[in-house]
């Protein structure tokens, strides 16, 4: 099946037949054909990735990570727009991990989600204290703060019933963190699209793998989502995760494209081409012996 055909058919039936967007989140939005595309390439996009890594398989209840950011933000966006089309069979909850950072604005999240009608849970964790307590001085908050803030993001999914946890990294989170594994962890290695957590009992999801920041960025922007800034990781300077963004950039710029092309590079491995044992048997390979292969050639004829 074709599903980039037949999503957007279904996008222009529905959208022609009710006269526009169908749910509240888009009674605001911009009905310009440049929005409309971008629109409909990226629920392509997370539909594409549904298919491909058979997200929906025995799913009923999904927690959907939204730190207040864009691409958490175009996440739960997208898929209400799908849920609210009949395209997504799955009940949402949004959950917004409160992790006590300075300035934090309380107010903003509940209120969106109460105006939009979305069943939502926000948690108070203190996060924020235990990072700055035992990172050093001049270190990364980064990998402890996702730490923490992942455990409790898969405790209250199991409080609230779910399936899965749903987070909103895109085409160029994957690929920095490939990126940071290659060039500081000596291994490849990026970000699943679907992901068995280590006890057994939830999934993870990325439903945007296969959307491009700029794609989401742009899709914020015109939606005019209510940003929270990050006054803890975002605020710091010279992270690995930066230096792999600014990589990429130039090389895009050199190269247009390229972006796409090392994401499918990542769908398409080829271990009998790589270095691993463990992956391919290499001790297994045996070449045939010419000669004697020859020789039962004449014998047989």
């Amino acid at each position: 099946m074709n599903i980039a055909a037949t999503v957007t058919d279904e996008l222009e039936s529905l959208e022609a037949t009710e006269g526009g967007p169908l749910h509240a989140l888009f009674a605001g939005a911009p009905q310009s054909v440049s929005f409309n595309k971008l629109r409909k390439r990226l629920l392509r996009n997370v539909r594409q990735a549904f298919d491909d890594f058979d997200m929906l398989k025995g799913q009923k209840r999904w927690l959907v990570g939204l730190s207040g950011g864009k691409d958490s933000y175009g996440l739960l966006a997208i898929l209400l727009d799908l849920q609210w089309r009949g395209l997504l069979p799955v009940e949402l909850i949004a959950c917004n991990l409160d992790q006590g950072q300075p300035n934090f604005p309380k107010h903003v999240l509940p209120e969106y989600l109460s105006s939009i009608g979305v069943k939502h849970r926000i948690e108070y964790r203190d996060t924020y204290s235990i990072v700055k307590e035992k990172v050093p001085e001049g270190g990364t908050y980064c990998s402890l703060c996702s730490r923490l803030r992942r455990g409790n993001l898969y405790r209250i999914a199991r409080e609230e019933g779910c399936d899965a946890l749903v987070l909103g990294h895109h085409r160029e989170d994957i690929l920095e963190t490939f990126f940071m594994n290659f060039f500081h962890g000596g291994r490849l290695a990026g970000m699943p699209a679907k992901l068995l957590n280590d006890e057994g009992d939830l999934m993870v999801l990325r439903p945007l793998a296969y959307c491009a920041e700029d794609d989401m960025a742009k899709f914020a922007a015109a939606m005019q989502f209510p940003i929270i800034p990050c006054d803890l990781c975002g605020s710091q300077d010279g992270l690995q995760r930066n230096a792999m963004k600014a990589m990429l950039a130039d090389i895009e710029t050199r190269m247009p494209g390229r972006k796409d092309t090392m994401l499918r590079a990542l769908s398409h491995v080829n271990p009998s081409h790589l270095l691993d044992p463990k992956l391919f048997d290499f001790s297994g390979l045996i070449a045939s012996d010419a000669t004697d292969d020859a020789a039962r050639g004449v014998a047989q004829d």
